[in-house]
């Protein structure tokens, strides 16, 4: 059962998202305070999913590219959770986020392109970016508004996935868990990297 708990951890992320879209249609009693507990159980999930099968040595190919598509939906479904509670501040800042979401699908867009499979990179940098993105949209859900964050979110994403492009550049063939672009090259010259065994292992 315990090899079946990072599996479990990446499909509570779809349950998660299925559910805030849910509530933010109809709007229940307390609906934003359960909607942040789910967003920040999503959040939970997409951390120890890695952590744990990285723990139990399960931490496959497979098991990486579903966690990473998994991630995209859980995001979106936030995403569009918070643009239905708070529309007036994606129309006040559409372009801008029009920009960071283009360049999430040239991510993607690219890795098809060269490797036939989707981004699975889980650079450092990307972790702290998705860290910084939930706090703005739970600043966003809960009030409507973020100025100092949104921007801080806006311009940390404009680097990281630029980040992941340089990657996916570099790279000659598809590989997952590359922690930062430095990492991309020394695998292109064929020598092992060192990663972290907890969130890069």
């Amino acid at each position: 059962m315990k090899y079946k708990i990072p599996l479990l951890l990446i499909y509570s992320r779809l349950v998660f998202g299925s559910l805030i879209i849910l509530l933010s249609l109809f709007k229940p009693e307390y609906y934003r305070a359960i909607i942040i507990i789910l967003i920040a159980l999503g959040l939970l999930s997409d951390i120890f999913d890695g952590i744990i099968a990285r723990r139990l040595k399960i931490s496959t190919q497979k098991l990486r590219r579903m966690d990473s598509t998994v991630d995209q939906f859980f995001w979106l479904c936030v995403i569009v959770t918070a643009y239905l509670i708070s529309p007036v501040f994606f129309k006040d800042n559409l372009v801008l986020i029009i920009i960071v979401l283009a360049l999430e699908a040239v991510c993607y867009l690219l890795s098809f392109i060269k490797f036939k499979k989707e981004v699975a990179t889980h650079a450092i940098s990307s972790k702290i970016w998705a860290l910084v993105l939930f706090a703005t949209l739970i600043q966003i859900i809960a009030t409507g508004n973020s100025v100092t964050l949104f921007y801080i979110c806006f311009y940390l994403g404009i680097a990281t996935r630029l980040e992941i492009i340089s990657i996916l550049l570099i790279l000659k063939e598809w590989a997952n868990d590359i922690p930062t672009v430095y990492h991309a090259v020394l695998i292109k010259k064929g020598r092992e990297i060192k990663r972290h065994k907890l969130f890069n292992g």
